[in-house]
């Protein structure tokens, strides 16, 4: 793996640090996306929103 963030830095020109900062940054708000989205899709079913269908339905 540090071979890999090596290339990156040295690619980008981007010190290593930034390199590492950006993808924990990354991963830390994929990883919270995820967490509200199986939070909220339990509450959307409980009131009867299964597809992006009942979404548009309701919007539209």
């Amino acid at each position: 793996m540090k071979k890999r963030i090596d290339a990156l830095s040295k690619e980008t020109g981007v010190s290593r640090s930034d390199v590492v900062k950006s993808a924990l940054r990354k991963y830390l708000q994929k990883e919270e996306f995820e967490t509200l989205r199986k939070r909220l899709i339990s509450k959307a079913q409980k009131t009867g929103y299964f597809t992006d269908e009942d979404v548009f339905r309701d919007i539209s």
